[in-house]
């Protein structure tokens, strides 16, 4: 019986233990906790202005390749979102669609063909452009068709401090907004506050 003992727990003068004690790791516990506490918000703000900064540069580059298909094929086209009789809304958070307007009806017919389909940003988000604007046309010299320039505001979830903008020019020129008096919120070519309210 004793020999088994001295198996199961043998005692020496030269053995090491090795590994943490309860308090030890309770300690290291305790302070991964506080830390991991500290840095969420954070890292959190982080992954949510990633995640807006991604969308806004999608968008961009599909208005790019809407203002270079009307300049290549010398025909008007339209960016804009279209509901199921394939006609522009003003719903700018679903999927986008590029198509040429050969015939200049402003929406989409069997013999026109959708260039690009830009997909719908992620649900809650909201894009909006302009004032109730459910399209944009671009000239084959680049320039946008109609007198006026607009803005895209991106405003995600429960974040309205990280919305973003992207003003197309009535030169057809397209720019993305930027925080220029470093207060953290973006703001349009006029130094206006980018608003999502």
């Amino acid at each position: 019986m004793d020999f088994m003992l001295k198996l199961i727990y043998p005692i020496t003068s030269n053995t090491l233990i090795k590994g943490f004690t309860l308090i030890e790791l309770m300690v290291s516990v305790s302070l991964t906790s506080i830390l991991a506490a500290i840095a969420f918000p954070h890292f959190s703000d982080f992954i949510i202005k990633i995640r807006v900064d991604n969308e806004i540069s999608k968008l961009h580059r599909t208005l790019l390749i809407t203002r270079n298909t009307a300049i290549n094929t010398g025909q008007k086209a339209i960016i804009c979102p279209l509901n199921n009789n394939f006609q522009c809304t003003i719903q700018w958070q679903n999927e986008l669609s590029v198509f040429v307007d050969v015939n200049n009806n402003k929406m989409i017919d069997v013999n026109e063909k959708i260039i690009h389909i830009r997909p719908a940003i992620p649900t809650g988000d909201e894009l909006f452009y302009g004032k109730g604007r459910n399209k944009i046309t671009f000239k084959p010299t680049g320039q946008l068709s109609g007198l006026a320039n607009g803005t895209f505001r991106y405003c995600p979830q429960n974040h309205k401090k990280n919305s973003r903008g992207i003003i197309v020019a009535r030169s057809g020129r397209v720019y993305q907004s930027s925080d220029v008096d470093n207060d953290s919120i973006d703001e349009n070519r006029g130094n206006k506050e980018i608003n999502c309210e």
